[in-house]
């Protein structure tokens, strides 16, 4: 049974790293991978812990959490050497990497140095390369780490003002991907009737989890019909209230961008609208929970062209900021 190391900082994890755990994976039986934290690092270490888990799910990863010095330091290989020994369960017979240091661990450590794409020709990519820039170097970015950097726009505002329409022509525009109003699909089932809070709470749950999970498939941007926030606002419409939990979740989500559709449109009734007549009531009601939280808003109005027009300059702008 062979055995080998793998390590690194992965700020972020990119799929130059992601080859050189594969190519380690089938080298050899057993992969430890070793992921060195530090509490100033750029991001989060458990958060790259779990994605690492995730890019390797047959290696054994371990966490390294020692403010070990920099190269510079005449102590650093003496150090890196102490600190692996105490970590690793058991010396490897291999380590890969794609860097000069293999060659001095392996000597250290009494393994055999796996050289893999020094050049790194065939993945040409690095974290700091990737950190400078992370929307130009998409295409380099496992879907686990997506989310971490994709931009986030909500369409948002009262009903039957265009943002379901809005949102799919924007996600076609940007050759990306959009989570559609939860609200609409689950009250289809019950002919559009919101019954009680029950309903909030499946409302909330599932769009929350149709983002988390289309945030991994989004090109940099992706686009959102209404929101948690949204669903407060309706909570407040219909029963007079609104679970603290919610409001607590809605406050977790984040978004880069919101484009807020104006009343200037006519209305349009199916099954599923209620407020004909409170229309200005209800925008203002949504306004507000954006200023009360200093979210970032852009209104949109006019003729549906004029709006498509107006919303696309506005991506654009989040995107080459």
């Amino acid at each position: 049974m062979t055995t080998g190391l793998v390590l690194g900082r992965f700020i972020p994890p990119h799929l130059g790293h992601q080859y050189l755990i594969d190519f380690a994976q089938n080298y050899v039986d057993d992969l430890l991978l070793v992921v060195g934290t530090r509490p100033t690092d750029e991001i989060d270490g458990e958060l790259r812990v779990a994605w690492i888990k995730e890019m390797a799910p047959r290696a054994h990863v371990i966490r390294v959490n020692d403010e070990n010095p920099e190269e510079t330091d005449p102590r650093y290989w003496q150090i890196w050497e102490q600190t692996l020994r105490a970590a690793l369960p058991y010396i490897p017979d291999f380590i890969f990497a794609s860097e000069d240091y293999g060659w001095k661990l392996a000597k250290l450590l009494g393994m055999e140095y796996i050289p893999v794409n020094h050049p790194r020709t065939l993945v040409p990519i690095s974290a700091t390369r990737l950190r400078s820039n992370p929307l130009q170097y998409w295409q380099y970015i496992p879907p686990v780490v997506r989310p971490h950097y994709v931009k986030r726009v909500c369409i948002y505002g009262p009903e039957s003002t265009g943002k379901s329409t809005l949102t799919i022509d924007l996600a076609r525009h940007f050759q990306t991907v959009f989570v559609e109003e939860y609200a609409r699909g689950l009250l289809d089932f019950k002919n559009g009737r919101c019954d009680d809070l029950e309903d909030i709470a499946r409302i909330a749950h599932g769009h929350r989890a149709s983002t988390q999970a289309l945030a991994r498939q989004a090109n940099r941007v992706l686009f959102c019909d209404t929101d948690l926030l949204t669903t407060t606002v309706w909570s407040n419409a219909l029963f007079g209230t609104c679970p603290s939990w919610l409001y607590e979740a809605a406050d977790a989500m984040n978004y880069d961008l919101y484009l807020v559709t104006d009343i200037d449109v006519p209305w349009v009734d199916d099954n599923q609208r209620f407020f004909s007549d409170q229309r200005q009531e209800f925008l203002d009601r949504c306004l507000q929970a954006l200023e009360q939280r200093n979210r970032p808003y852009i209104m949109i109005s006019g003729s549906w062209d004029a709006r498509f027009a107006k919303a696309i300059r506005a991506v654009e702008g989040l995107l080459q900021a």
